[in-house]
């Protein structure tokens, strides 16, 4: 059994054929996953697809792409989202991106630090966002509150990944991983078993051979093999760890 601890399943590709998905996910061993907002509007999808199916739980949280744009009452919004449904599982997608800056740096630090906050009064988990901004979060998550964290599709070095696994933070790793010109290999080979997670953070990222496509949760098993020959382990450890380590994070049953 395995989970993606990261998809976006309100995208029209994958929204207008959810069973026809997740019944191609099962049967490639993904029985759980979890559907991450960007937005408050994706929010709200994602609650309506996690209420709508059992092995399917939510996040709500504003991506660091839309903090520029949220509207003055947003962490009201994102209160009465989280406490509508017992599916919400997480704070997220938040964090800091300073590879494309679609919202000024400060805004940024400032819409993922109250996120945190409102995390940490729901004693909810967060689910974060880092490219190119290893410094900035760093010093954000070790200077702020919160129950338990997790690295959404971790790109950096190992140095880094040690960095987070010292503040107890969970590393989730995704498609990348498959990729000829990865540069996660190192931390993925160092980390223990129980320290990271899988993902797809489809639609995209697909993996090597399907790169360039659709991502979908049915191919996280290709992610999954990667990782198991990367760590020298069998498809069955990595199976049997990152689940566990997902159960536990997310709090799922």
């Amino acid at each position: 059994m395995l989970i993606d601890t990261h998809t976006h399943l309100y995208y029209d590709s994958m929204k207008d054929r959810i069973e026809d998905v997740i019944l191609q996910a099962k049967d490639n061993g993904v029985l759980q996953m979890i559907c991450i907002g960007t937005d408050l509007k994706s929010s709200e999808e994602c609650i309506k697809i996690a209420e709508n199916f059992e092995n399917i739980y939510a996040t709500v949280g504003i991506h660091p792409h839309d903090s520029n744009d949220v509207p003055l009452n947003y962490l009201h919004e994102l209160f009465q989202l989280a406490k509508s449904s017992k599916k919400v599982v997480a704070i997220g997608e938040i964090g800091i991106d300073h590879f494309r800056n679609l919202s000024p740096q400060k805004i940024q630090n400032k819409v993922m630090i109250e996120q945190m906050e409102l995390a940490y009064d729901l004693s909810l988990p967060i689910v974060f966002h880092n490219r190119d901004a290893d410094s900035e979060i760093y010093e954000i998550l070790k200077n702020n509150s919160f129950h338990r964290a997790l690295a959404h599709c971790f790109s950096s070095n190992l140095s880094f990944a040690k960095k987070l696994c010292d503040l107890g933070i969970l590393i989730s790793f995704s498609g990348n991983i498959t990729f000829k010109n990865a540069s996660n290999h190192d931390a993925l080979m160092a980390l223990t078993l129980n320290q990271f997670v899988l993902e797809t953070d489809c639609p995209f990222l697909a993996p090597h051979p399907f790169r360039g496509e659709k991502n979908e949760p049915k191919y996280l098993k290709i992610i999954a093999q990667k990782a198991a020959e990367l760590h020298g382990v069998s498809l069955d450890e990595i199976e049997i760890h990152t689940t566990r380590n997902a159960k536990t994070f997310f709090n799922l049953s």
